[in-house]
């Protein structure tokens, strides 16, 4: 398996080294290292190292079918919503056409010589003031026009259903990476011990020569920093890795790395990595022979809108929790940073759909708000499914909704849409007393009118 390439199976690795892009299964950004006894997953790519593994599993055995499985049967398993306006229509329209037969039948037959006249005129005015053409025409009017109004603000409705029940969730999920988070690390923080220039370009050579995934972070943030010339990249597994530059070692990885060369480090620094480490961040070290360089910070950061975001849902009532698949320590940092209450780490594709079929059994409205195709299957249970427009194709293809920006913001207002919609679906039903002042004036960034007449 060289660099690049897609594993095609699932098995496990025999020989070589490497880092693995899992985020297609986990959501996680950051690629886990795989060595010998490790095992892959049909549709991760291979980044930097070489592999040999051995197929375990292959077709319909591998994850990703059983993922695309249970999306099938998720999608299958959902009965489509009943709506009130069918329901009333269903016995309204009736109703008006046999009073309107019955009364140009009554005019016929005791109405005389301009009975049949008469009647007809009769019939034609029920039906007029009756109107059941409007009561159809009222909900698919609201409809086509909120699904409109949507659109103008970036958010795509596949569905009448899914703009109709937004309104009433009371619970709605969000995966962590590429939906609370931007999905890609950069460096967030970094501490230069003595700044020159000099170290910069070092610092620079030892990441572009390393296959590590943080690597490209670092280089990233140094960008036009020079690479100088340098012997052979000696990787340390699970520590980091050691170049030697114009005759002299340097290292950079994790505080082990740096403790099995005995090097010292600084109680100042060491309380620098711990506060760090506290907000969910990936330290590095860097170092020379003897002491400490520089201390980088490396996060997926959250976005500018998510805190704010969740608020507006929590304050609306609404339950937020988050389920991700990376490690505990990074979820707490990401819930409290966010003000998320719930929340559950370490969680695999088939686990996020348990979770929203639990809450659902309970009674419970749920919204599931992903990017992945680790979130498809959730996804595809939830009542209400929102994608973001910067993930997966197959998410995007899952959902009913879409976030084209990718911005968390917009789903509190797709659920006030949702809200409005109902409330002009029932002001074309019932009449404008329907509509309050209060409504109108708390939801200013939409305006619906929609009226249907015959």
């Amino acid at each position: 398996m060289k660099p690049g390439e897609k594993i095609a199976v699932d098995g496990v690795v025999t020989d070589g080294s490497s880092y693995v892009d899992e985020s297609m299964l986990s959501g996680e950004a950051i690629a886990v290292q795989k060595s010998v006894n490790d095992k892959v997953y049909a549709g991760t790519i291979n980044q930097k190292g070489s592999l040999r593994f051995k197929a375990e599993k292959v077709g319909k055995g591998t994850m990703l079918a059983r993922i695309v499985k249970m999306v099938e049967d998720a999608q299958g398993s959902k009965a489509p919503v009943q709506n009130l306006v069918d329901k009333i229509a269903s016995i309204f329209v009736p109703v008006v056409m046999l009073i309107a037969v019955f009364t140009f039948a009554a005019w016929w037959i005791i109405g005389g010589e301009n009975g049949f006249t008469q009647g007809l005129m009769a019939m034609v005015t029920v039906l007029i003031i009756a109107c059941p053409c409007a009561l159809g025409l009222a909900t698919p009017t609201a409809i086509m026009v909120g699904i409109g109004r949507a659109a103008e603000k970036g958010i795509l409705i596949k569905d009448a259903q899914s703009l109709e029940l937004a309104k009433n969730v009371n619970v709605l999920i969000l995966d962590k990476t590429g939906t609370i988070t931007e999905g890609k690390p950069k460096v967030t923080d970094i501490h230069w011990v003595n700044e020159n220039e000099s170290l910069k370009d070092i610092l620079y050579t030892l990441e572009k020569s390393s296959e590590h995934p943080l690597a490209d972070a670092i280089t990233e943030h140094l960008e036009g920093a020079k690479n100088l010339p340098s012997g052979n990249l000696q990787s340390v597994t699970g520590k980091g890795a050691i170049l030697n530059i114009h005759g002299k070692q340097y290292f950079a990885g994790n505080k082990n790395l740096l403790q099995e060369k005995e090097i010292s480090i600084p109680s100042e620094l060491l309380e620098k990595s711990e506060s760090w480490s506290s907000e969910a961040k990936t330290v590095v070290w860097f170092a020379d022979n003897q002491n400490v360089l520089a201390l980088i910070a490396i996060a997926d950061s959250v976005k500018e809108s998510s805190a704010q975001a969740i608020r507006e849902l929590q304050q609306s009532g609404i339950e937020v929790y988050m389920l991700t698949g990376d490690n505990e320590n990074t979820a707490k940092a990401i819930a409290k940073q966010t003000g998320i209450q719930h929340y559950q780490a370490e969680t695999l594709p088939d686990q996020k759909a348990n979770f929203v079929r639990d809450l659902q059994q309970q009674g419970k409205v749920v919204a599931m708000v992903g990017d992945g195709i680790n979130d498809s299957a959730a996804l595809a249970q939830a009542d209400v499914s929102i994608a973001m427009g910067k993930g997966s194709d197959i998410a995007m293809e899952v959902a009913r909704m879409t976030i084209i920006s990718s911005d968390l913001i917009k789903i509190p207002m797709a659920i006030r849409l949702s809200g409005k919609t109902a409330t002009t679906i029932r002001q074309n039903l019932f009449g404008p007393l329907s509509t309050t002042s209060s409504e109108s004036q708390s939801q200013p960034e939409f305006s619906i009118r929609s009226m249907a007449f015959c």
